[in-house]
């Protein structure tokens, strides 16, 4: 089997693909995945950790593929053992391949229909599930691939940059504050690290862009609105409201238009460039990107 991937992208909704690591169900937006393949022969890599499997060349890219179910603590079958599919994910510079017991299919929903999961431990920020999907009879977790990712060492230079090199200039408010809209506890620890970091002192985050924009609103008529929000940085893909739709409310709305906001997300693409543009973002910026996006976002701040 070698199945493109092709999919909507109509404003807050999501095609989310399906899937089974063992015999519990979960999920990832299909934006994200750019192809499923068979199980297929892999090339160990010496001192990895035990979640990645090994290596594969596809389509002239090198490969990592991590085990799901290693990473998840589910027991595989021995009869599973050398089988299953990879659901292959393009993140900004590498590829990587999932492993999963079997893909069950695709499910079409809106983003209102994606709840935030019950806390677990007091390290929010340490969750790899960012949401789940009721449908029916069953309940589908989605995992926060990109923290998966990082746990793993795959994409750690999101942790090591200091941003010490961004010029800030020198008159600039500091003090101002910053809208996040962000449904990944770990990303979103990431982003906020690294604005109190150049000095940014209030900052406001929330779980989804529906969260935000309450808070947002509420602030309409305050004769202080350009300081209490001075930015808004948004993810894309998020329960309850997707940052689109939280862009395009914005932009909309006769005193908030001139607000900027910046899209933070790993599915900046060609395709999502468009619909960032049409919404009215100010930028939109990769995961790896958060330097520029932080110095874009002074820029417009000093204006």
């Amino acid at each position: 089997m070698d199945n493109e991937i092709v999919f909507d992208t109509s404003t807050n909704e999501l095609q989310l693909l399906e899937f089974l690591v063992g015999h519990e169900f979960f999920g990832i937006n299909i934006a994200k995945v750019s192809e499923i393949i068979r199980f297929t022969e892999l090339t160990p890599v010496p001192s990895s950790p035990d979640a990645i499997e090994g290596v594969f060349m596809h389509r002239d890219k090198l490969v990592t593929v991590i085990d799901l179910h290693v990473v998840l603590g589910l027991p595989i079958k021995e009869e599973e053992h050398g089988n299953g599919l990879f659901i292959v994910c393009d993140f900004e510079q590498f590829s990587v391949a999932f492993h999963v017991s079997t893909v069950l299919g695709i499910q079409r929903l809106t983003w209102s229909s994606i709840e935030k999961p019950p806390a677990v431990s007091k390290n929010s920020d340490e969750s790899i599930t960012t949401g789940m999907a009721k449908l029916d009879d069953k309940i589908i977790m989605i995992l926060d691939f990109e923290k998966i990712i990082c746990d793993l060492g795959l994409n750690s230079e999101i942790e090591q940059e200091t941003f010490d090199n961004i010029d800030v200039p020198a008159d600039l408010d500091l003090s101002r504050h910053l809208v996040i809209a962000e449904d990944s506890p770990f990303l979103c620890k990431v982003l906020i690290d690294a604005l109190k970091n150049v000095g940014f002192k209030n900052i406001h985050s929330y779980y989804n862009g529906l969260e935000a924009w309450d808070y947002i609103r509420s602030k309409k008529g305050s004769p202080n609105l350009k300081n209490e929000v001075a930015a808004v940085i948004s993810d894309i893909e998020m329960p309850q409201m997707d940052g689109h739709t939280l862009t395009r409310l914005i932009k909309e709305d006769k005193e908030l238009k001139n607000t900027p906001v910046f899209m933070f997300s790993s599915l900046i693409h060609e395709n999502m460039r468009g619909r960032g543009d049409s919404a009215g973002a100010d930028g939109q910026f990769a995961r790896s990107q958060i330097g520029e996006l932080i110095s874009a976002l002074t820029e417009h701040l000093n204006k």
